[in-house]
């Protein structure tokens, strides 16, 4: 894939004593990307999120933003937005409060703050203190305000977390649209599917380390390959039965929305 590189690491390592909780992780994200980083919960997912924020140092190797190194200076982070773990607000404070926060902290728009509340479907809550919000709505609101400063950069740890099956694909066609128009996302999840609907490359990482790298539709077909050479006719039509059954519940409770 072509394209200016706007996120990349080498060797990157973090060390907890005996524990490689990172080994050795070596990343290249393009501008307009969507990079899905796929792996089981405690494969080093987060920390190497951390690291690519600056929010813990690594034991080796190194992270640059727009083709600079993180340590030199704070202003690449004017350039990014970022959800780690889990929704994080000011409970005490109201969702429009919160976010009219982050604009100052981040110089957004006074506009900003509506247009987010409005295009995440917080609208109905927008004067409801945080602490008081569900938690899938907790994760609409972290959502806003990475996004609130019109970021060239997304880096986004589970960002489906908490969010119902038609929260997911709203936020599945936000970012879609995003990276369409030149928006960078990386992004960490554990749910195949999540990743596997929007990424344009997957890397799979277990233990650390980056085992597996390729473009969605190589990864694909790797995985038919696996599942007609491993499993029953029996269990491929049970798989394909979820399938459906997801897509059309979907597509019901759209249908409900709308009317």
């Amino acid at each position: 894939m072509d394209g200016e590189v706007v996120l990349s690491t080498q060797s990157l390592a973090k060390h907890y004593g005996r524990v490689r909780a990172v080994d050795g992780i070596d990343l290249q994200v393009r501008r307009g990307e969507v990079y899905g980083f796929l792996g089981r919960n405690g494969a080093g997912k987060t920390t190497t999120i951390r690291m690519l924020l600056g929010l813990i140092r690594p034991t080796a190797g190194a992270v640059r933003v727009f083709g600079r190194p993180i340590g030199h200076n704070q202003e690449w982070l004017r350039r990014v937005g970022f959800l780690v773990e889990s929704a994080t607000a000011y409970p005490n404070l109201t969702v429009r409060e919160n976010l009219d926060l982050q604009r100052r902290l981040t110089g957004a728009p006074v506009s900003s703050v509506a247009e987010w509340i409005e295009r995440l479907g917080l609208g109905p809550y927008a004067d409801r203190r945080a602490g008081r919000l569900s938690l899938g709505n907790k994760q609409r609101l972290s959502l806003a305000r990475a996004l609130l400063h019109a970021p060239e950069v997304l880096i986004l740890d589970e960002p489906a977390n908490a969010l119902d099956p038609a929260g997911i694909v709203e936020v599945r066609e936000l970012l879609r649209g995003l990276a369409a128009g030149g928006v960078t996302v990386f992004m960490s999840s554990h749910i195949l599917a999540e990743v596997a609907h929007l990424a344009d490359r997957i890397g799979i990482v277990d233990a650390g380390r980056l085992v597996e790298e390729a473009p969605r539709e190589v990864l694909a077909a790797r995985a038919r390959e696996y599942v007609r050479d491993t499993f029953t006719e029996a269990e491929r039509e049970d798989a394909l039965l979820t399938a459906d059954l997801e897509r059309y519940f979907l597509a019901r409770t759209s249908a409900e929305v709308a009317r």
